[in-house]
């Protein structure tokens, strides 16, 4: 899987290499000072997971993301030392999967890359597939939609998808959709329920309400009170 780290700290990006090829070392590392660098490696590899740290001279890390989601399907993760509730609001909105901040601790780090562990093991399509999901899972995906995208018949993908993944499409979209779900009710306590529920694509606040209780046991509200308690 090829990777992206954009900072304009060498050793902050020495860091976040050592690190996650550490735990990783299949792995295909980039890396990149500027946006306009980033921009050229983008357009000559297939990226599928990115690195943005926000605070960059010229073109920021959030400017840079607003492009590459605009024309690429990369996953997004930003990076900053600064624990701002508005830049993690513009991250949410620009579809950025998630945000870590600096100094970076290898535990938290893990955490974050544990979703593509098994990704070294799917099929181009699979991953193409994931691609997609992981970008786009706010909106209303189907198979339909999702074999038009990478070009493939819509049997053949939710084939594909049960044995590689272990999972049927649907499951593990509702699945993606409540992790990040459940993320959004801790990081962002003052969005409403109805409104985590719309930006994870749920159709109604009623069944997603429903799925997470299912899932997890409790409702939103409580799981929000609980993992804040906590």
């Amino acid at each position: 899987m090829n990777i992206l780290l954009v900072d304009d700290e060498p050793l902050e990006l020495e860091q976040l290499e050592y690190l996650i090829l550490k735990k990783f070392p299949n792995w295909k590392i980039y890396t990149a000072q500027d946006a306009s660098i980033a921009l050229q490696i983008v357009k000559q590899h297939d990226i599928f997971l990115c690195f943005l740290d926000i605070q960059m001279p010229g073109k920021t890390g959030l400017d840079l993301a607003k492009e590459l989601t605009q024309s690429y399907t990369i996953d997004i993760i930003m990076v900053t030392a600064f624990q701002n509730f508005e830049y993690a609001q513009t991250s949410l909105r620009l579809g950025v999967v998630d945000y870590i901040t600096k100094p970076i601790i290898e535990d938290e780090l893990i955490t974050v890359l544990s979703r593509y562990e098994r990704l070294g093991n799917y099929s181009e399509h699979i991953v193409n597939a994931l691609k997609i999901i992981h970008q786009e899972f706010s909106e209303k995906l189907t198979l339909n939609y999702l074999a038009s995208k990478i070009h493939i018949n819509p049997a053949y993908l939710s084939r594909k998808f049960q044995e590689e993944v272990g999972m049927g499409f649907s499951e593990y979209l509702n699945e993606f959709r409540l992790k990040e779900a459940q993320k959004m009710l801790i990081e962002f306590p003052d969005l409403s329920i109805s409104t985590i529920s719309e930006r994870c694509g749920f159709n109604s606040q009623h069944y997603f309400s429903q799925i997470f209780r299912k899932v997890t046991g409790q409702s939103p509200r409580d799981y929000r009170l609980r993992e804040s308690f906590y």
